[in-house]
């Protein structure tokens, strides 16, 4: 939902406490345990796809438990009969679509392709499936600050077991003005988003 509007401004509770209520609790632990039997991005696309009026109507913790049961689902760790038998009538996500094939999948690279200093910008795509590139960054310029690891492209892992594809990773700075436009703050701070390198391609100067 980063970048999108009409949502009022962010509310800041002063010292805000880890967890309001106890069963928050038990969901992190519970949550912690399942990431040992699934890969991220399966969870995260699992919360991507909840119902928009579930979603926007519960609680953060309350997206870590339908993530991580759609997810134990899917994967056959858990039948949805057991699900129901312990929590009936519980909310899972709506199902992966058929259509995110597998097709970005390629060759492993261990070599960047780009360099701190160097202005890329980000590529504009229409993907029925998971990925970590920002709605609100892509078709921006903006800089590489910083090389990082070799990382799965989860665009290609969270949709096939056997299908994987290692990239260079990057942290890109975006100015402000880039992203929000005039409506940005004077002086407002740079956003720094961590990209793969099938997300970036060099910036050309055109519109």
């Amino acid at each position: 939902m980063g970048g999108m509007e009409g949502f009022g401004p962010v509310e800041v509770e002063p010292d805000e406490p880890s967890f309001h209520k106890p069963w928050e609790r038990r969901a992190f632990g519970v949550t912690t345990a399942v990431f040992s039997l699934l890969r991220a991005g399966q969870f995260r696309h699992a919360i991507e796809r909840m119902d928009p009026a579930h979603y926007l109507t519960s609680s953060y913790y309350e997206h870590w438990v339908t993530g991580g049961a759609t997810a134990l689902v899917e994967t056959g760790h858990a039948t949805p009969e057991e699900l129901e038998r312990r929590a009936p009538g519980f909310p899972l996500a709506r199902p992966l679509d058929p259509d995110a094939a597998v097709d970005r999948a390629g060759p492993d690279s261990d070599t960047p392709r780009f360099q701190p200093g160097d202005r890329v910008r980000v590529r504009r795509w229409v993907w029925h499936g998971h990925t970590r590139c920002p709605r609100y960054v892509q078709g921006m310029r903006g800089t590489v600050v910083r090389v990082d690891v070799v990382a799965p492209l989860p665009d290609v892992e969270v949709h096939s077991a056997q299908a994987t594809q290692r990239q260079p990773t990057y942290s890109v700075r975006f100015d402000a003005a880039e992203l929000w436009g005039e409506r940005a703050e004077p002086g407002a701070a740079a956003v720094h988003v961590d990209l793969w390198e099938a997300y970036l391609e060099p910036d050309g100067g055109a519109a």
